[in-house]
């Protein structure tokens, strides 16, 4: 046997890619017996919600076009006839899968069928390739498509792949392909079929939830919140990890439900993210620095007795108003361990810089060479300070590369998101996918983030990254 004697070719439009929240708005079923196709149909679908405006450009399905057209459950006895005891095919097939599974469970029907991914069987058979969508296997294997986007004509490119396939591997070697594109994939056991097939590879943010449904009012605390460059991978890996007995086990167990939200590029999500963390508290991540506010040392000039540096919170304050500040920390002990590396590579002492207390006579650095005996008169605080102040000002803020605001522009070509990010003197201002919007962000008040502005460095030392910022124009 290559492929399965009796198949259902499935594609189905659906309202949005969530399967216990969005429905279904169209379907197409090509029926194979032995290779020849037996039965073709189609029908468009009332999902009995609006069709949002995206989804409507991307298939050309519109509220006017469903209005008329029956609801499942007037649809359901015929697809279960088309269906009956055929395994059930599709392109990323446990998507279209859970969709027809949760919308059965809504009547009270139980629907379960055996489930090949073309997905995955393409990846099976042409493993030296990167990319399996659907776009890909047209532009690679030269295949037609009537009507992208609507459930008959990507059926229809499915069949032609089925073909040409079974015509151009020997049947153990598709035998063989077809076993692992019916393997399912790793998920939680409470989670619903289909939760998590609409993850798009794309950039983005992903939340886990322990409950099924989302509570009406308020928002629900997630269990966890994530980054990741590509949304489909970071969540299947992590599944797999955790059914594997991985540490992440306690936490998948508990998901029983994933959200996502896709984003134009890295940036985007991590800003995302951090936003997520800082307003969603979920409960199984690790909320760094919570309650300590970002602050800076400033020297006291002419104090004969330490400390000679204060602290002073930059948290939420306008870098254009700091005036002679030097180092941005989170903690006393990130301070702390500047400090003494400093002191260590140029015989400061410890004293005087606030690390070790007492008054009188040499501090233990000097009694051990370390310190250049400011604490016992072998020299100047004016000398001492001199070095020390050369030492801070390499630990001062980057300088802001632009003359005013910068707009960091990312796109994502797959899924068409574009992103301005308006950063000014390392303050986050905001993001819009409206390039006319960027004016009025810019009168937003400055507020310095320390993780923000580490963030934006970092993401700035790669050069296609900075490549892709540009000064605000007045």
């Amino acid at each position: 046997m290559s492929l399965p004697a009796r198949f259902a070719l499935i594609d189905l439009e659906t309202t949005g890619a969530h399967p216990l929240r969005d429905r279904i708005t169209e379907i197409a079923i090509l029926r194979v017996e032995g290779g020849e196709l037996v039965q073709r149909w189609e029908s468009l679908v009332n999902p009995g919600v609006p069709i949002p405006p995206t989804i409507q450009t991307v298939t050309g399905i519109t509220d006017e076009m469903v209005a008329a057209a029956p609801d499942f459950a007037a649809l359901a006895d015929t697809v279960a006839a088309l269906l009956d005891d055929c395994v059930f095919v599709a392109h990323n097939a446990r998507f279209d899968y859970g969709f027809m599974k949760n919308a059965y469970a809504a009547l009270g029907r139980e629907f379960d069928a055996p489930v090949l991914c073309t997905v995955k069987l393409s990846r099976a058979l042409y493993p030296d390739h990167h990319r399996h969508g659907l776009d890909a296997l047209i532009e690679r294997h030269g295949l037609v498509c009537s009507a992208r986007h609507r459930a008959m004509g990507d059926t229809e490119v499915l069949w032609q792949f089925a073909r040409l396939v079974a015509d151009a591997f020997p049947a153990a070697t598709l035998t063989r392909a077809v076993e692992r594109a019916m393997k399912a994939p790793s998920r939680p056991p409470g989670l619903p079929e289909g939760a998590i097939e609409g993850l798009p590879d794309a950039p983005g943010v992903y939340l886990y939830f322990a409950e099924g449904e989302a509570p009406a009012g308020g928002s629900e605390r997630p269990l966890y919140v994530a980054r990741a460059a590509s949304l489909r991978a970071r969540v299947m890996e992590q599944f797999a990890a955790a059914a594997r007995g991985g540490k992440e086990a306690d936490l998948v167990r508990q998901v029983k439900r994933v959200e996502w939200l896709e984003t134009a590029g890295e940036l985007g999500a991590q800003l995302l993210e951090a936003e997520l963390l800082r307003t969603r508290r979920p409960s199984h991540n690790r909320i760094q620095h919570a309650g300590e506010a970002a602050f800076a040392l400033r020297y006291i000039p002419n104090r004969k007795r330490p400390p000679i540096l204060e602290r002073v919170i930059v948290q939420g304050t306008d870098p254009q108003d700091w005036d002679a500040l030097y180092g941005i920390f989170r903690s006393r002990k990130e301070q702390e361990n500047l400090l003494r590396e400093f002191a260590l590579l140029y015989q400061l002492c410890p004293r005087r810089l606030g690390l070790e207390s007492g008054t009188q006579g040499a501090c233990s650095a000097h009694r051990a060479k370390r310190c250049a005996g400011v604490c016992d008169g072998r020299e100047t605080p004016a000398q001492h300070d001199a070095r020390l102040l050369g030492a801070l000002a390499a630990a001062r803020l980057k300088p802001w590369p632009w003359p005013g605001p910068a707009v960091a522009v990312e796109r994502h070509g797959a899924s068409g998101l574009t992103a301005h990010h308006l950063f000014d003197r390392w303050c986050y201002l905001g993001s819009t996918d409206d390039e006319a919007a960027l004016a009025e962000i810019a009168a937003a008040p400055r507020s310095f983030d320390l993780d923000t502005y580490r963030m934006f460095a970092r993401w700035l030392t790669t050069p296609a990254h900075a490549a892709a910022v540009r000064p605000l124009a007045a």
